[in-house]
C-alpha cells in the first residue's frame, strides 16, 4: 500500500510494521541527554496488539457494542503512552490523553474531562498508579474509574487483529480550555489526522531524509500530532525528552539536535526566548545547528524580536534564520493550518498602531517607533481555506482589515464531544452574503496580506477602552520589559468596568529571586510609565502575585478571563496590590463576592 493511500491512523501503524519493522521509530532521553529507551515499529506493533487486547478482554462482557468507548490515558511523555494510544486504536476505542496530576494538585480539570469524555477505564503506568491511588477514592467519579497499568501487559499472548476503522472514525479527544477554564474535547478523527499529516508534510518540505527531536508534551496536539505522527507518516525517526529536561535546561534541545543532527523541531515562541536567555556563551562552542532547516514556531503569537534575539546568539552554532518557520493551528483543526515557506526568512510587517485600534491595516515602517510589528504565519495548503470575516456581519473583510479567522478543510475537527451547541457556533459558520461554508470560527483576529496570514490576537481578549481596541498581549510584553523583577510571559491585561468607564488593570508574577527584596513603588511606577507611554493607556491597578501562580491553561496559556475573576473576587496569590482608587476596587470586589455566593446558593437550591 502506498503511503497516500492510507486513509486511518491503524492502517499507519500496520504499514510501518510489514516495511520497517525493524526501524527505530522513537527514541527517548529520560533527562533530556542519556538514551533510556527506544521502540521500532515492530515492537511499537506488538505493544499496542497487547494493549488492545487487554482492553478488548475488559469490554467484551458488555452487552452493548463497546467500540467508540473513551479511555483515559494518564502518561507523563514518554514511549508508554504512545503504545497506549496506539493500544486504543488498535482496539476501536478513543483514546483521551490526559496529563497525571501532580502531587497537591487539584483534580478539578480531570474530574471535569472524565465527566465530559464519560470515561471507564484509565491507562496509566505502575509508578503513577501507585501514586495516585489513595486520592482516587476520595473522588466517587475518579473511584468508579478502572485503572490499568500496561507496563504489566504482557506482549507474548496470541496475536490480536486490530478492529475495523473507518476515516470517518474518532481516534481520540484533545480536550481544550481556552481562557474560559472548562475543558472542551475536539472531536479528532482519523481522516482529520492523515489529512493535517499530509499538510505538514507538504508545507515543512519533509521527506523520508527528515529527522526529528522533541520536547513537546504528548498530550497536547503540538507534541501528539507534530512529534510522534508525523515522524510516523514519514517513517523517519524520531529522538523525545520530557518537556520538564528543557525546561530545567534549555540547552538540552539544542544538544540533542547537534547530537542527532535533526531537520525539524521546534514549539512555542518562549522556548526561543528561554534558550536565548539562559543558554551561556560557554555552552556554544560545542553546538552545531547547521542540520536544523524547519524550527517550527506556533502555539502562541510569534515575536519579531524573539527570531532575531535566537538567530544573532545561535548563529556562529550554525542556525540560519530562514530555518524559523512560523505557522498557525489549533487543536480544532487538528493542529496545522497555515504555514510558511521553508527557504525563506520569516515575514515580518510593520502596522500603524493608531490605525490598528480601529482595525485598520496600514503599513509602516519596521523600525518606525509608531509601528507594531507582526510576525506572518504562512499560508494555507492543499484544499484547506483561510478567510477574514466581520465577527458581527458575517461576511468578509475588505483588503487592509482586520477581522476574525476563519477556516475550512479536510483537517477542521467533527466538533465538541457531547456539545452540539458550542460545536453548531464553533464548527459550522456559513458566510452571511454568500452561505460559503461550513467554516471554523477559530475566535482569533488577523488579517490577510499578500495571501500571509498574520494574528493579531484573541476577539475576547481586546481590550476596548475610548473606543479603541489594545491587544493584551501588547500590553503584557511592555509591563514585562518595564522592570527585570517581572517574569515574561506570566502577566495578564483586561480591563474592568469603573464608574461606567473601561479601566485596564495589570496582574503580573514577580522573579522568585526578586521576592524577598521587591521594590514595589519602583515597580509600579516603572509599569505605568512604560504602558502610558508605549499604549497612552493609564493604569488602573496592578497586582503582583507570587512566582507560578497566574492562571493558565494545562498548555501553559495565560487565562485572562479566570485572571480578572480572581482579581474581582480577590483570589489571586498577591504579593502587593495597588490601584489608583482602592476604595472603588474593594467595592466592586465586594459586589462581585456578593453576586457569586448569591450564584451558589440558587445552585444548591438553598
Amino acid at each position: 500500500m502506498n503511503i497516500n493511500q492510507i486513509t486511518t491512523l491503524v492502517d499507519l501503524l500496520s504499514h510501518r510494521q510489514k516495511y520497517q519493522a525493524n526501524d527505530i521509530a522513537f527514541t527517548f532521553l529520560e533527562n533530556g541527554e542519556t538514551e533510556s529507551g527506544s521502540l521500532t515499529y515492530g515492537e511499537l506493533d506488538r505493544q499496542a496488539r497487547a494493549i488492545a487486547q487487554a482492553l478488548t478482554s475488559r469490554f467484551a462482557d458488555r452487552s452493548q457494542s463497546w467500540q467508540g468507548e473513551r479511555v483515559l490515558l494518564l502518561y507523563p511523555s514518554g514511549l508508554e503512552f504512545i503504545t497506549a494510544f496506539f493500544g486504543c486504536l488498535y482496539a476501536g476505542l478513543v483514546a483521551v490523553p490526559v496529563y497525571p496530576p501532580r502531587r497537591n494538585q487539584k483534580l478539578s480539570r480531570l474530574l471535569s474531562i472524565v465527566k465530559d469524555a464519560q470515561a471507564k477505564v484509565a491507562l496509566t503506568t505502575t509508578s503513577i498508579l501507585s501514586g495516585i491511588e489513595s486520592r482516587w477514592e476520595e473522588e466517587s467519579e475518579l473511584a468508579q474509574l478502572k485503572l490499568v497499568a500496561t507496563d504489566t501487559i504482557e506482549t507474548n499472548q496470541e496475536e490480536f487483529v486490530p478492529k475495523s476503522v473507518t476515516p470517518e472514525s474518532l481516534a481520540f479527544l484533545q480536550y481544550t480550555s481556552g481562557s474560559t477554564g472548562t475543558p472542551k474535547g475536539v472531536m479528532v478523527t482519523h481522516g482529520n489526522i492523515i489529512h493535517n499529516q499530509q499538510l505538514i508534510r507538504t508545507a515543512f518540505g519533509h521527506s523520508e531524509q527528515t529527522i526529528f527531536v522533541g520536547w513537546l508534551p504528548l498530550f497536547h496536539d503540538m507534541g501528539l500530532i507534530g512529534n510522534v505522527l508525523q515522524p510516523m507518516y514519514l517513517g523517519i525517526p524520531c529522538i523525545l525528552m520530557p518537556p520538564v529536561a528543557f525546561l530545567q535546561k534549555p540547552i538540552r534541545w539544542l544538544k540533542a539536535i547537534s547530537k542527532y543532527r535533526a531537520t525539524t523541531s521546534g514549539g512555542p515562541n518562549f522556548a526561543y526566548d528561554l534558550c536565548a536567555k539562559k543558554v551561556k556563551p560557554e555552552q556554544l562552542a560545542n553546538l552545531d545547528l547547521s542540520s536544523w532547516d524547519v524550527a517550527f514556531n506556533g502555539a502562541e503569537p510569534i515575536r519579531a524580536e524573539t527570531l532575531e534575539r535566537f538567530s544573532n546568539k545561535f548563529a556562529q552554532c550554525g542556525f540560519n534564520k530562514s530555518a524559523f518557520y512560523p505557522c498557525y493551528g489549533m487543536a480544532e483543526t487538528t493542529l496545522f493550518s497555515t504555514g510558511g515557506d521553508k527557504n525563506k526568512k520569516p515575514v515580518i510587517q510593520g502596522v500603524k498602531a493608531r490605525e490598528l485600534e480601529q482595525n485598520s491595516v496600514v503599513e509602516s515602517e519596521i523600525s518606525s517607533a509608531e509601528s507594531r510589528l507582526f510576525v506572518g504565519c504562512g499560508r494555507s495548503y492543499m484544499d484547506t481555506t483561510v478567510s477574514i470575516v466581520n465577527p458581527e456581519s458575517l461576511t468578509p473583510c475588505e483588503k487592509g482589515q482586520v477581522g476574525e479567522i476563519w477556516v475550512s478543510g479536510g483537517s477542521v475537527a467533527s466538533g465538541y464531544w457531547n456539545r452540539p451547541e458550542a460545536t453548531q457556533k464553533t464548527f459550522q459558520a456559513y458566510l452571511k452574503d454568500t452561505g460559503e461554508g461550513p467554516f471554523l470560527r477559530t475566535g482569533d483576529l488577523g488579517f490577510l496580506q499578500d495571501g500571509e496570514l498574520f494574528f493579531t490576537g484573541r476577539i475576547k481578549d481586546v481590550i476596548i477602552i475610548r473606543g479603541q481596541n489594545h491587544y493584551p498581549q501588547d500590553i503584557e510584553l511592555t509591563v514585562q520589559k518595564s522592570h527585570p523583577a517581572l517574569r515574561v510571559d506570566c502577566g495578564a491585561a483586561f480591563s474592568v468596568e469603573v464608574k461606567e468607564k473601561e479601566r485596564l488593570v495589570i496582574v503580573q508574577e514577580v522573579e522568585r529571586s526578586y521576592l524577598r527584596n521587591l521594590d514595589v513603588q519602583e515597580v509600579v511606577k516603572n509599569i505605568s510609565e512604560a504602558v502610558a507611554a508605549q499604549h497612552g493607556l493609564q493604569v488602573y491597578a496592578i497586582v503582583l502575585v507570587k512566582t507560578a501562580s497566574i492562571p493558565k491553561t494545562s498548555s501553559g496559556k495565560i487565562q485572562r478571563s479566570a485572571c480578572r475573576t480572581a482579581f474581582l473576587n480577590g483570589s489571586l496569590n498577591t504579593v502587593e496590590d495597588w490601584s489608583e482608587d482602592p476604595w472603588q476596587k474593594a467595592k466592586f470586589r465586594f459586589l462581585q463576592t456578593d453576586v457569586e455566593s448569591l450564584l451558589e446558593k440558587v445552585q444548591v437550591g438553598k
